[in-house]
């Protein structure tokens, strides 16, 4: 990862990208409907919201799979944000004009991640649980950081934002207490501090013990360095296109390359180790299952690797009629992704219903909602995948629709959906 050394320098003097590339356009699309797949499972599927689809004692091979092709969504989706700035900015945005619309735009996600979003996901409107630390919250505050540092060299940017991805491993090590419920002790600040940076899957009051509860699924690092890098990295699409998909696939191989030589040691880089299995299927799903929360290393090696492969690849050959279609669908990633969760959530708890089987437990927030799932809740994984491209019937219209309307319209506001 030498990503510092041989980019080229930010804009002086003109844009050198005028248009929307459509290969980060179409991986963006396809990455949102592998995510909306994985959305999907958490309410229709049969132990979605209690089990582990990678919990090699307890899944099958098509589980794992199912969960396991959706852990490129989040990193690909980051580091795109990183790339699509870097983007407006080649394109004649001032430094201070970009730095302004990172900071509304990243405050914007962090309002929806704790209105929309969180009413969406649980179907309620209890405070009590104020919100889910995820993917879109980590995606603002990454945002606000990111314009900080745009007013660097984009070397010592490349460099903070590398340096984040590759030592923080070290730090897996630290951890401060959990809160245990009402009446334990509430984490004090410096404990919380950590827990949003770096110790996931935590629930601790904001305030007191009795105020509302957040839930940290996405801890912060080190997602701000792969933004970080992403910004950097755009600068690759300054270049001439046969010299941009060769960085493009030497970046990628060696990336993945990395992955297996270091990933073949267990010494660093994942805090769960690979181990040999009872078959040579499970030895591999074992390789690959690499850690989510907070991500590791290994974890954005084996993502960032192939999606550089495949911005190579899309760059190479004439896009389809289907490629079209999802390459706009990546036009309108926020409204793509704010719409997927009544859609999926509304269709489990409708096929729930018809089905007979308890539906209350879809309006339930955390942390009740995990004990108040039913026995019988949820359904085989191959209804989850009926349900999946229901909801894409659905969805990706109407994100068609809204990508045209952004065309026509240049509206300031349209920018931030």
């Amino acid at each position: 990862m030498t990503i510092a050394t041989t980019l080229p320098g930010p804009p002086k003097g003109g844009p050198y990208v005028r248009a929307r590339l459509g290969s980060i356009d179409l991986l963006r699309g396809l990455v949102m409907i592998v995510m909306v797949l994985d959305h999907t499972r958490d309410y229709v599927h049969a132990g979605g919201l209690t089990g582990d689809p990678t919990n090699l004692a307890t899944t099958t091979p098509m589980l794992f799979m199912t969960r396991w092709v959706t852990h490129y969504c989040a990193p690909i989706f980051v580091f795109l944000a990183g790339a699509g700035a870097y983007l407006q900015h080649s394109r004649g945005m001032a430094t201070r004009e970009l730095s302004r619309f990172l900071v509304t735009r990243g405050l914007w996600l962090i309002v929806l991640e704790a209105t929309v979003i969180r009413i969406t996901t649980w179907f309620n409107a209890d405070y009590s649980f104020l919100i889910n630390l995820q993917v879109i919250w980590t995606l603002g505050v990454s945002m606000i950081v990111l314009a900080a540092l745009i007013h660097l060299p984009l070397g010592a940017v490349a460099g903070i934002g590398l340096t984040m991805i590759l030592l923080h491993n070290a730090f897996d090590g630290i951890r401060v207490a959990s809160w245990q419920g009402p009446g334990s002790p509430v984490p004090p600040v410096a404990a919380k501090l950590w827990i949003l940076l770096h110790q996931p899957a935590e629930f601790f009051p904001v305030l007191g013990d009795g105020s509302p509860l957040v839930f940290v699924i996405y801890p912060l690092v080190p997602w701000i360095g792969v933004i970080a890098v992403g910004y950097a990295f755009g600068a690759i699409y300054t270049l001439d296109p046969p010299r941009r998909r060769t960085v493009l696939l030497r970046t990628g191989l060696g990336l993945i390359a990395a992955f297996v030589a270091i990933r073949a040691t267990n010494l660093y880089g994942d805090p769960r180790p690979w181990s040999p299995q009872s078959s040579v299927l499970f030895t591999v799903f074992s390789f690959v299952n690499t850690t989510k929360y907070p991500v590791s290393l290994m974890y954005l090696l084996m993502t960032i690797g192939p999606a550089l492969l495949a911005l190579a690849w899309f760059e190479s050959r004439r896009a389809s009629r289907v490629e079209q279609i999802v390459t706009r669908v990546g036009r309108v990633p926020l409204f793509f992704y704010l719409w997927q969760w009544p859609l999926a959530h509304g269709l489990a708890v409708a096929l729930s219903a018809a089905a007979g089987k308890e539906i209350g437990w879809y309006f339930t927030s955390p942390p009740a909602v995990f004990a108040a799932v039913p026995p019988a809740a949820g359904f085989d994984l191959p209804v989850v995948y009926v349900c999946w491209v229901v909801v894409l019937t659905v969805l990706i219209p109407l994100s068609l629709w809204f990508a045209r309307v952004k065309e026509r319209n240049p509206a300031w506001w349209l920018k931030y959906l």
